[in-house]
């Protein structure tokens, strides 16, 4: 074949496989965006959803946590939305460099974040205490140079036969804001009675 074919040739092929290229790093952003929360970067509801039911469907034993910023709105109006979105960054980095028995940080929602835990009860517990601890180890500096002392509402249960990843989410949920109404920093959710308890010791008044 002639040089000059063949130049022509690998010029077409070229030009055909650079919008193949592009379409395939669109498609690549596209499900990045699908799955992951614009603000702080970890996986999304959708996504958390879905590690969660893998996890359920693989039969192994896990719990989800629930934990909701306390005074948040308060912080962003007194430093700025964009201080605010510094602010659950932060807090997403923290969680997500929580060692074993956790899983998974997510961002379910405004100042909601979510974690899966691979274990039971006694598991799940000690996630739970390592998150607190986390979030309030130390104040997070803001790009002003602010320092910000952040605490949290923390609900959690543990998986079950029979029950689905959605009311799983929702014991975890009805802990987290029974904590958040004063009950106690860290709550269990019970399926006896329907109620969450605090894990022993860390009961406190939170008015």
């Amino acid at each position: 074949m002639p040089a000059a074919a063949a130049a022509g040739i690998l010029a077409g092929l070229l030009l055909t496989a650079i919008p193949l290229w592009r379409l395939r790093r669109a498609l690549h952003t596209a499900l990045h965006h699908a799955h992951h929360d614009d603000t702080t970067g970890l996986p999304n509801r959708r996504a958390f959803l879905a590690a969660v039911d893998d996890t359920h469907h693989s039969g192994r034993a896990f719990g989800l946590i629930l934990l909701d910023l306390d005074e948040f709105k308060q912080i962003n109006d007194r430093h700025g939305h964009d201080a605010g979105n510094q602010l659950l960054t932060a807090i997403g980095h923290r969680l997500t460099g929580l060692p074993r028995p956790v899983l998974l940080a997510a961002r379910l929602s405004g100042d909601e974040f979510a974690l899966l835990v691979d274990g039971g009860a006694d598991a799940t517990s000690q996630a739970a205490q390592l998150a607190a601890t986390a979030i309030t180890a130390t104040p997070v500096t803001l790009a002003d140079g602010s320092a910000v002392t952040v605490d949290a509402s923390v609900g959690y249960t543990t998986s079950r036969l029979g029950v689905a990843t959605r009311d799983l989410l929702g014991e975890a949920d009805t802990a987290m804001y029974r904590a958040k109404r004063g009950a106690g920093r860290i709550y269990r959710y019970q399926p006896a009675s329907a109620a969450a308890e605090p894990p022993t010791g860390r009961c406190r008044d939170r008015r």
